[in-house]
């Protein structure tokens, strides 16, 4: 099979905790709207309260996982994705297991045996959401599980990797791994920018993995935070995705292609010292659900194609088609059957 074991993502596995909240929600928890933030202390009642409300909805998720899922629904080939992350050893454990399970996905956890599983509060309001991670099990992923013989041959077999920037918080080693074998190995390795706090206070681990990435996913706001960070004082996307895509590279197997999402604006594809614009499937208010996993859905739809070969234009219209998708439902979910032609 062509196709078999061909994308591996590694990532935190998060079960969604999700739920329509109000402006003063947000506010009693020091929220921003449209963000994604690590779980503070002054977090943590948030999850119980979430938990309390009648609309609350449970999913698999994590950025990584949710891109991962996507595209084994989008391939529609049994096994042709892979995923590793850190769950606990619990109820919410043996549900993400199931739900991947189901999708298709060829799941191999590590199971931490003292902290819970990780979760993450999805607070919509008004269909945008605003994310609060609370890390526990998938902060405490180690590389020796990713050395086992039976994971590296999961990095050995895939041709390509996706990694949200969120995993630099948890296990850079694990990521420089899989970056060299790529590099050495002329596969394709692909990360997100994540969250403007990535690009912020994890700068030095992602200056460390940037060389080895061929393609940069990322949305508007955190581009023109990487863009602050690195002293580029500009705060056109278009400009700033031409930048990254010619930082230095570790293997010049691959050129670096940067790919940035602006909600309902055109999709930004800089290669080559040039960008493409790319428009997006737009969607009528009324139809709009919550924006919870469009980013990810997006990256999930591109990299359907990408591992097919697909050219650029196809990547950019099946992400386009598969984040208009989730955003008409609660979570990162979608149909049986996908839709794309």
């Amino acid at each position: 099979m062509a196709y078999e074991r061909i994308l591996l993502g590694m990532g935190n596995p998060l079960l969604d905790i999700s739920a329509v909240v109000d402006e003063d929600f947000l506010k009693k928890y020091d929220i921003k709207p449209n963000n994604a933030i690590l779980a503070e202390d002054k977090h943590l009642p948030m999850y119980d309260e979430l938990a309390a409300k009648g609309n609350v909805e449970y999913i698999a998720g994590g950025a990584t996982q949710n891109s991962i899922k996507v595209s084994q629904w989008m391939l529609q080939v049994p096994g042709a994705t892979s995923y590793i992350g850190c769950i606990g050893k619990d109820k919410f454990g043996e549900e993400m297991k199931k739900d991947c399970r189901n999708a298709g996905v060829n799941v191999q956890y590590y199971e931490d045996e003292k902290a819970p599983t990780g979760t993450c509060a999805v607070c919509v309001v008004g269909g945008e959401r605003s994310l609060v991670a609370n890390l526990s099990a998938a902060n405490c992923y180690k590389s020796e599980h990713l050395k086992r013989p039976e994971n590296w041959a999961l990095v050995e077999k895939a041709k390509y990797f996706y990694i949200a920037g969120f995993f630099l918080t948890v296990s850079p080693e694990s990521i420089q791994l899989v970056a060299e074998h790529a590099a050495a190995n002329n596969k394709v390795f692909m990360m997100n920018l994540s969250a403007p706090f990535i690009c912020e206070f994890f700068k030095d681990v992602q200056e460390k993995a940037l060389p080895y990435m061929d393609y940069v996913f990322g949305n508007e706001t955190e581009a023109r935070t990487f863009s602050r960070v690195h002293g580029w004082e500009t705060e056109n996307v278009e400009e700033i995705a031409i930048k990254i895509s010619q930082l230095p590279k570790a293997s010049g197997a691959h050129k670096r292609i940067t790919v940035i999402t602006q909600g309902a604006d055109p999709v930004v594809v800089a290669q080559d010292g040039k960008v493409k614009l790319y428009p997006v499937i737009l969607l009528p208010k009324e139809k709009l659900v919550d924006t919870n996993g469009a980013g990810d859905a997006f990256v999930g739809g591109f990299l359907s194609q990408l591992v097919q070969e697909k050219p650029m234009e196809d990547c950019v219209k099946a992400g386009c088609y598969a984040a208009n998708v989730v955003i008409q439902r609660s979570g990162c979910t979608y149909p049986e059957k996908p839709d794309f032609h």
